[in-house]
């Protein structure tokens, strides 16, 4: 038979696990503490609409839209649009400081400056596709990744590079719907 002191000496640290796992666990967002006020970030964001133009021998790609957005640590958002080969006029944004925060946590949180600068292939059969490039300049280091939409390509595309693609994707339609 088993002592009621076992039992309650074992039952502590069960809890004392509980207490520290259980706000990791309830917190949707990735916590503020992972940026700091000295932290230097850029981010340029490129979303290329593209298709295959065939000229029988060769192919060609040609971007029918092309959007550039910039932002600063500041919170200074530039939006740069190329439709058709003609650029538009550029579109100013600013970002209130949470959100700034909150993008220089996901990215240092996330462990996404120390992937691979790398470029995903297209699939031969895709003639209409979105590209994806994203640089960050982070405190001096640099990451710039290249990737196609998730039908485009074969490739494993990381849940990480998703994830800063949908946030700066609602930045982009925010400042586009400005």
């Amino acid at each position: 038979m088993v002592k009621p002191i076992l039992l309650v000496l074992g039952a502590v640290p069960a809890v004392v696990a509980a207490l520290l796992v259980l706000p990791m666990l309830t917190q949707p967002e990735i916590p503020f503490s992972a940026a700091v006020p000295e932290d230097n970030i850029e981010i340029e964001y490129t979303v290329h609409d593209l298709r295959r133009v065939s000229f029988g021998v060769t192919d060609r790609t040609a971007a029918d839209r092309t959007d550039i957005l910039t932002i600063e640590r500041d919170g200074d958002v530039t939006l740069l649009q190329i439709y058709d080969g003609y650029p538009q006029p550029a579109i100013h944004y600013d970002l209130r400081e949470e959100e700034v925060i909150r993008i220089v946590a996901l990215i240092k949180e996330t462990g996404f400056m120390a992937l691979p600068e790398d470029t995903f292939a297209v699939m031969d059969n895709v003639t209409e596709y979105t590209r994806y490039t994203i640089k960050i300049t982070l405190n001096g280091a640099v990451t710039k990744i290249t990737w196609p939409e998730v039908g485009a390509t074969d490739r494993f595309i990381p849940p990480i590079i998703t994830r800063v693609e949908t946030t700066m994707n609602d930045i982009l339609e925010r400042v586009r719907d400005r």
